[in-house]
């Protein structure tokens, strides 16, 4: 991997400040149309204009994952905190939490950021996307239009923020393995562009024809082995991963996931943290970890509840069905997986189950579920001691990135 840009990589005094792992810009609207081969147009990404309000369609299709594609105004940094941790006061209506403001431009300016990083006393984060985390579903049934997309989307990013910015921003261009064969080309083309990870939905992959299959497929081996080769970090980010269509729907609720407008309590306690357990749980059971021993991927913003759960599930089959597993399950997931918790959540437990070295600290910001200030997530490390508390706020990302310290 070649040097980070702009940074010495023996000065790792640049790190000695928290390093925040759930950062995000909100995408200008050109995000998926300013690189996209012409062919495409119709198929991609579209902005269309109905009178003063702008709109997008993926695929011809109104594409509504983001009520608002200018984001402007934006929801407020850290609004929703009471909602998300249970304590909203008996006479607050919770819809009345929602607050919006003028457009940030530090969300969508790479210098601007810096210097609000600077205020958050942060040495570096790791940036990922906005609306780009419905992409990929709204397009899974047009796969060529899939892999254009993300890749004139990834040529943005790299204009708009670099890849490895300063040595402090780190944006995760996206990755689809529908194509296994184009996704390595885009890993070729980025690994040229010195990126340290890339954002991967947690989600079957399409395969077309109203098919998907396992991320542990073999035929998605070369993407991970190139991956793993490069020493570049999978996250899997929150996303639309389908699971609407897959299992809400099934139970009478809406089969298109549409934040903000449509909310169903049904969908939220059925759909839950079942995409990032399920995607885990193909990562483990086929094998992926087994085949590319090298492979690092990381968990951001789905929480940490899952991952007991799963533990458990894996080591019930594994002592069911030992020869398909390579060793204790905990032990894989220990080795190769990082998580992100929400800051609600217990994280002692965390750091008991998984090892402190494989908690980081994410703070969401600037969305209106995550934290108004980053640093507050320190607050919720109670039980935690000083070096580990070090490792979840600063080092692990460093070890996820590679990055030293």
């Amino acid at each position: 991997m070649t040097a980070v840009s702009d940074q010495k990589l023996d000065d790792a005094t640049l790190y000695s400040q928290p390093f925040d792992s759930d950062h995000h810009y909100y995408e200008k609207i050109d995000a998926f149309t300013r690189h996209l081969d012409k062919k495409f147009r119709n198929r991609g990404i579209q902005v269309v204009k109905r009178g003063t309000h702008t709109e997008l369609l993926a695929n011809g299709r109104l594409f509504e994952f983001v009520p608002n594609p200018t984001f402007d105004p934006v929801i407020t940094p850290g609004c929703l905190d009471l909602l998300f941790r249970g304590q909203i006061p008996e006479d607050v209506d919770p819809r009345t939490l929602t607050q919006v403001e003028p457009l940030n431009p530090a969300y969508q300016d790479r210098d601007l950021r810096l210097a609000e990083m600077d205020k958050q006393k942060l040495s570096g984060v790791l940036l990922l996307p906005t609306l780009g985390c419905g992409v990929e579903e709204a397009l899974k049934e047009d796969i060529p239009a899939t892999m254009a997309s993300l890749s004139a989307f990834n040529r943005w990013l790299d204009e708009d923020w670099g890849y490895s910015y300063k040595g402090r921003i780190f944006a995760a261009p996206m990755l689809s393995l529908a194509d296994p064969d184009e996704a390595v080309k885009e890993i070729h083309r980025l690994i040229e562009r010195d990126v340290r990870s890339v954002s991967v939905r947690p989600a079957p992959v399409p395969a077309g024809n109203n098919r998907s299959n396992s991320l542990g497929n073999p035929i998605y081996d070369q993407v991970w082995a190139t991956l793993a080769d490069a020493g570049i970090a999978v996250i899997f980010h929150l996303s639309d991963s389908g699971y609407n269509g897959l299992i809400a729907s099934a139970w009478g609720a809406p089969d298109r996931f549409v934040p903000f407008r449509s909310f169903n309590p049904l969908a939220s306690i059925v759909v839950s943290d079942r995409a990032i357990h399920d995607t885990m749980a193909s990562l483990v059971v086929d094998g992926v970890f087994a085949r590319h021993p090298k492979l690092r991927v990381a968990s951001i913003e789905n929480g940490a509840e899952w991952v007991p759960l799963l533990v458990k599930r894996l080591r019930k089959q594994a002592n069911q069905t030992p020869w398909i597993f390579d060793g204790d399950p905990l032990d894989t997931i220990r080795k190769h997986v990082w998580v992100t918790p929400y800051y609600e959540e217990d994280i002692r437990k965390l750091v008991d189950l998984v090892g402190s070295d494989r908690v980081l600290f994410g703070s969401d910001w600037p969305h209106g579920e995550g934290l108004e200030s980053p640093l507050s997530f320190r607050k919720e490390l109670e039980g935690i001691n000083e070096a580990e508390t070090d490792q979840i706020m600063r080092t692990n990302a460093l070890d996820l990135l590679q990055l030293p310290h």
